[in-house]
């Protein structure tokens, strides 16, 4: 099993930084540039057209669309636009919505929905873009077991919704629960933070990850990467050998750093 590495790009000051941004991602050796679904963030479908217009091989993927927040035939419609200008290079990332997206599908005037009828949504999304002549491969975010049912089942691309401070323990015990329901073809895992130690993880990442990322860190939360290149390149090893884990999302405020990861897991997997 090869890798694939993605960036988590969600904001830029100016339309010229959010180009840099996706040309420093293909420069750097990584494979997408995949932004996420909220409010205070830049609009996934036109950061994503602007971002595959500046760029050659980069892929662009949506990470993910809380599926409230568009009609299923919205969603199919932007994505074979996006398709189409890409050429070929979208994937089509969805969920039921992140911790807080009610607040989101409130300011745009969606309903959000029970779990169901969330389940639903992500179901009928799918089956939408499915439909498309040129169809792009979908990606579903899971932690739940009828989430994690409907994505072993019906997507190409499993993105496990652990928080960051999960243990390996609770990192394997997913994978576990996702493989019972079904085989994708690649799993994928964020990567909130890299640095050498926990200590030199910094502070303002707190807000993201709703805690004390430090201590996430030193704990041994799986949303963080510790040590030098060849260190890191070995835990990620070490989960697509026991895991099956291949596809990896990093933060974009890190691609400079783990660009030396990609370098050391290539160079040790040239195919």
């Amino acid at each position: 099993m090869t890798f694939r590495f993605g960036v988590v790009a969600a904001t830029a000051r100016t339309g010229a930084e959010w180009l840099a941004t996706a040309r420093q991602a293909e420069e750097l050796g990584f494979d997408t540039l995949l932004v996420p679904d909220t409010v205070q963030t830049l609009s996934p479908f036109p950061a994503l057209a602007a971002a595959a217009a500046a760029t050659d091989r980069l892929r662009v993927g949506t990470y993910v669309l809380s599926a409230p927040n568009r009609a299923p035939g919205v969603v199919a419609w932007e994505a074979r636009t996006l398709q189409l200008l890409s050429s070929g290079r979208l994937e089509v990332g969805i969920g039921g919505g992140r911790p807080g997206a009610e607040r989101d599908a409130e300011k745009l005037g969606a309903r959000f929905g029970t779990p169901g009828e969330r389940l639903r949504r992500v179901a009928e999304t799918i089956r939408a873009v499915r439909e498309l002549p040129d169809s792009p491969p979908i990606l579903v975010a899971a932690s739940r077991p009828r989430m994690l049912r409907l994505a072993a089942e019906q997507a190409d691309i499993v993105a496990l919704g652990l928080p960051p401070q999960s243990t390996e323990h609770e990192l394997a015990a997913m994978v576990a629960e996702l493989r019972s329901f079904g085989d994708p073809s690649e799993v994928h895992l964020n990567v909130s933070a890299v640095a050498e130690t926990a200590d030199a993880v910094p502070e303002w990442l707190d807000r993201m990850v709703g805690g004390d990322a430090r201590k996430m860190a030193a704990a041994g939360g799986v949303a963080f990467l510790l040590g030098d290149a060849a260190a890191m390149a070995g835990t990620l090893r070490r989960r697509r050998d026991e895991l099956g884990i291949g596809y990896i999302g990093v933060n974009a405020m890190f691609m400079r750093q783990f660009a030396p990861v990609i370098a050391e897991l290539r160079h040790g997997d040239p195919s």
